[in-house]
Formats: C-alpha cells, structure tokens, sequence
C-alpha cells in the first residue's frame, strides 16, 4: 500500500509518498518547502502529486489542535479542515492528526540509530512515555498501553505557563512577560525562546537566528552564546522531567523536534539531565526513566503515513 503523508511545521512542510508492506514504512517520493513559502497546503499537495499515481489515503500533522476534523495550525495562518482538504486534493481518505501524535505513532518504527541516548535507565515495556521537543514552538504529547498496544494521546502542554526554579529564570521570565505577556514553556522552549534568552542574558534586541546562537555557543566562541545553551538546556531538562513526572513515564522519554539534534553536544553534557532529574524525593524515580533524542528528521512522516494507513471513520475526523 502507498500512502501520502504530511509533516506541517511552523517552519518546514515535508510531504513524501510512503510505501507499507508490513515491514514499517519506506519513503520513496519525498518534498520540502519552508511553510511560510506555501499559498495553501492543498496548492502545495496538488503540486507534489502532479503527474504521480495519487494514493487513496493520506494524513497530515499538522501543529496544533485537532478536533472534529479540523485544525487550526498554531504557528501558521492556516485553518485546514479535512473534508475540504480532501476534496481539493482528490484523496477520500484523508485524516488530520497533531505532529506530536504522528511522532508518536513512529515510536514503534525507530530503531537504535534513529536515536541518541542521554540516560539509558530500565525501561517498562508497557510503561506510559512522554513526548517532548522543541522547534519553531513546544509539542508535547504522552502515549499509554491499553493492553494490546500503546494509544496516542495529544497535548498542548507547551502552552502552560512556564515556572520559573532559579533567580536567573526569574530574571528571563520578567524579560519575557515584559515583551509578549503570559509566558508559556514555549515562549523559552523554541527557536525564537532561543533568541528570547540570549537577548535576556546580553540585554539587547539582537534580531539573531537561533542558528547563529547555537553554533557560537557549542564553538565556544561567544560567552553570552554559551550561557545562553547553559539555560536554556536546564530549562529544557526540567520542564522534560516534569513531564515524565506527570505521566510516570516508565516506558521512556523521547525528545523530538528540530532543535534537540543540534544540539545533542550540549544536551549530553549532564546540564539537560541534571535537570531533569533535580525533582527532591522523586530523582531516584527519574534517574531509571530512559530519555532518547529522535534524531531521524522523517519520524512525523512515519508516524503519519501508520495513520493513514489504518481504516477511520467519520468519527474520527475522517473526510
């Protein structure tokens, strides 16, 4: 069976045909285009299949909330709704699913070399795990064992308010609600919270990319740069833990997203993991937790082309 399957970020939107033949997915026809760039996700998908055998089934993950069939893209002008998106594309079968759910759909298609281990720890096979990464914003989402297999369940946890535990975190909170208001974990916990930090920390506007701030902070040759990876990796650890706290995440915690792969250096360097674990009574729990980086960038469209791959109903959200 080949199916389309759709990654939609803030950033980047990857489409790809992807062919299951019980042996996990395989891409075989792929495309990138920044989101921004895009007039319409049904332009863009009418485009990509041009001139191609169009599939029946197709899901889209998409950053945001999905209810009934439709979302409305967190970090894009976009509000997409499955029935219309189906018809403009000619595919029936089309489904909308949140990133983070499509994330977690791949789990079970990642092998060893798709990850970076931070803590090896003693997992539970049938054990609830947490899902977290950083990008253009905070994707959070957890997965629980119902018996037979592990069910997806989305999450908008990156929009909590952030807590702040140091005098230095009280000090880019002050910063952060000064210049946008109610600060979320995704305020810090993004490209742009990147930014937001090393501004907090040299006291300017410096209109940087985030890009440019990592790499002279993992070279070394930029203190605030330095300092600025130093937070925000704590900060990145603690909110992770908090997470694995919540759902007891005895069957592990998977860092996702685009930032994390970049810096692995850094998140391997006990900075991320201290804490992570620093929760008072409950770091004994926390340091048997395994937390693995996803570092294959195609696990949305894994976990998409498993969904689209499945029978749904109008219930579901179905066209």
């Amino acid at each position: 069976m080949i199916v389309l399957a759709a990654d939609i970020g803030g950033t980047n939107s990857r489409l790809a045909l992807v062919e299951l033949d019980g042996g996990g997915p395989r891409l075989i026809e792929r495309m990138s285009a920044p989101s921004r760039s895009l007039h319409s996700l049904g332009a863009v998908t009418r485009k990509f299949l041009d001139g191609k055998r169009v599939p029946t089934r197709a899901c889209f993950a998409v950053a945001g909330p999905v209810a009934n069939g439709m979302v409305k893209a967190t970090n894009l002008p976009w509000i997409i709704e499955s029935r219309a998106l189906a018809t403009e594309i000619g595919i029936p079968r089309t489904h909308l699913i949140n990133d983070f759910a499509a994330i977690g759909e791949a789990i079970p298609f990642l092998a060893t070399g798709d990850l970076a281990s931070l803590q090896t720890g003693v997992r539970n096979p049938t054990g609830p795990i947490a899902l977290i990464g950083a990008g253009t914003g905070l994707g959070e989402g957890f997965l629980f064992h119902d018996g037979n297999g592990y069910r997806v369940c989305e999450s908008e946890g990156g929009h909590a308010t952030f807590a702040a535990r140091t005098e230095r975190e009280w000090r880019l909170y002050s910063f952060l609600e000064t210049r946008v208001g109610p600060v979320s974990w995704e305020r810090v916990l993004s490209g742009q919270g990147l930014v937001a930090v090393y501004d907090c920390l040299s006291e300017t506007s410096s209109g940087e990319e985030p890009a440019a701030i990592s790499a002279r902070g993992l070279a070394g040759t930029d203190p605030v740069a330095v300092e600025t990876l130093d937070l925000f990796a704590a900060v990145y650890g603690a909110q992770a833990g908090n997470l694995a706290l919540t759902v007891l995440a005895t069957g592990g915690v998977y860092i996702a997203g685009g930032i994390a792969p970049k810096l692995i250096a850094k998140l391997r360097d006990d900075t991320f993991m201290a804490a992570f674990r620093s929760k008072g009574e409950l770091e004994p729990f926390l340091t048997r937790v395994p937390v693995d980086v996803i570092m294959n960038p195609d696990a949305g469209l894994l976990g998409a082309a498993a969904v689209a791959a499945r029978e749904f109903t109008t219930a579901n959200g179905d066209a």
